[in-house]
């Protein structure tokens, strides 16, 4: 199998790599190491049994430190984790200072210094997002059909792993020692395997620990082998796409009405709309669109999100974007829709909306409609009008106590994204597509929540 291709930037001399610890000699020191910590105070503990009058707190209390340090360093080595320049750095300042600590009498903040050693020496190395690969990122999605989610690989923040030669990647991010991939691989789907190999064996040298949020069910199989994954990944259904088929789409019949309704009024409000480029925006069309960000209930100030959206809104940094912009009958702007295409224009998705407060009723559906026959005109096959997260929960009214558990917990977070109320906007369009799944091991459930919600909803400042 073809290595992945070496698209990464000469390390940071703080990030050398002095210790590889993924081998097996490694694992057997740092179990005999573990071995002999605990058993020192073990000794200490018979000892103190046998001769009650031995004065032993002092060993105690070293053999204890040393036994934590000597843990957090085990459990580094067993999960794989390098050692890098910083790290050594960092764990030598620490002991150091701890050591400094017990000769000025402060024994606790000594003890705890110490064993903070053995945290940080082994703790978790990071990627950092490159600006440069995302005209070859683009280059992947614009060949990339019938997958809603492959635009928002272009997200800021995300970095990427390639294959050899550069046909297909995936998207991801790191934290506390985890890779949480976003959605599917782009490109050339006969890569795929090869691709997710690949990654996971970088991951493996890595130390970190796979998740994949956004995998489709078509994509399910190129996770679930535990001797290429190198651990037992658990599919967790999360929700479906909503996709129209653009050219069979009319808001004919009475599944339609309320639709019909809430297009009606902006009509007859006098709105009207045009799709513009992103990229293309002057000056007066530009504060126009700021001043709608500004005013809007989304949140002005931050972007939030990792998995189904972009960042950078209006700031023109990506390729294909298209914005719908609704206007009163006076000429102001009330609101204004972002997409993202894919596949050559086959596929339409919908990054977020955006409008005033107090904008008329109905804005959202007429701009979705008007950008559903805007892409049919254009030759798209397909429009996403966002994902319906765990739509059986919102369905069913007769609810089961675990349910009614997760309804409650769904609502928690109603500030940040209000999973309901975006349901119901895209069941009007009768849409709901194929499933979404997080990908996940059930034995690292409580440490996979904490990095999936931060990575999903802590603000990143808006320059704007």
């Amino acid at each position: 199998m073809n290595g992945p291709v070496d698209v990464a930037a000469k390390p940071r001399a703080r990030e050398r790599v002095v210790v590889h610890v993924d081998s097996r000699a490694a694992r057997w020191v740092g179990a005999l190491a573990l071995l002999c910590a605990a058993g020192w105070l073990v000794v200490i503990l018979a000892r103190h049994h046998q001769q009650p009058d031995w004065h032993y707190s002092d060993r105690l209390g070293w053999s204890l430190t040393v036994l934590g340090a000597v843990a957090f360093i085990a459990r580094g080595i067993f999960l794989g984790r390098p050692v890098t320049t910083l790290h050594a750095t960092a764990a030598a300042l620490f002991v150091l200072a701890g050591l400094g600590a017990h000769v000025l009498s402060f024994d606790l903040l000594g003890d705890v210094l110490i064993v903070g050693s053995g945290i940080v020496l082994m703790w978790p190395t990071s990627a950092h997002p490159r600006a440069a690969d995302l005209p070859r990122v683009w280059s992947l999605i614009d060949v990339t059909a019938d997958d809603p989610l492959a635009p928002f690989a272009m997200q800021t923040g995300k970095c990427y792993h390639f294959t050899a030669d550069g046909t297909a990647a995936l998207a991801y991010r790191t934290r506390l020692g985890y890779a949480a991939v976003g959605g599917d691989p782009i490109g050339d789907e006969a890569k795929f395997p090869e691709l997710v190999a690949d990654f996971a064996a970088m991951c493996h040298t890595r130390g970190w620990r796979i998740a994949v949020v956004g995998c489709s069910e078509r994509r399910l199989e190129l996770w679930r082998d535990p001797a290429v994954i190198g651990q037992s990944l658990r599919a967790i259904p999360i929700g479906r796409d909503v996709v129209v088929d653009v050219a069979d789409f009319e808001m004919v019949g009475r599944k339609f009405r309320n639709l019909r309704q809430a297009v009606q009024r902006t009509h007859n409000f006098g709105i009207t709309t045009e799709i513009v480029d992103e990229q293309q925006l002057d000056d007066k069309l530009l504060a126009e669109l700021t001043d709608v960000v500004r005013a809007s209930p989304s949140g002005a100030h931050h972007d939030r999100g990792f998995y189904m959206n972009l960042d950078g809104v209006l700031e023109g940094r990506f390729p294909g974007i298209k914005l719908i912009i609704a206007r009163d009958a006076e000429g102001r702007v009330q609101g204004f829709h972002r997409y993202a295409t894919a596949g050559g224009g086959s596929d339409v998705s919908l990054d977020v909306p955006w409008r005033r407060r107090g904008s008329p009723n109905g804005i959202d559906e007429r701009l979705s409609v008007d950008m559903i026959m805007a892409a049919k005109d254009a030759g798209a096959q397909r429009l996403s009008l966002s994902f319906a997260a765990f739509p059986e929960i919102f369905e069913d009214k007769d609810r089961g106590r675990v349910q009614r558990v997760f309804y409650r917990l769904i609502h928690i977070l109603d500030p940040l994204i209000a999973l309901e109320s975006l349901f119901r906007y895209v069941r009007k369009f009768h849409a709901m597509h194929a499933r979404r799944y997080a990908v996940i091991s059930m034995t690292q459930l409580l440490p996979l929540v904490v990095v999936l919600l931060t990575l999903e909803f802590t603000p990143r400042r808006r320059h704007l």
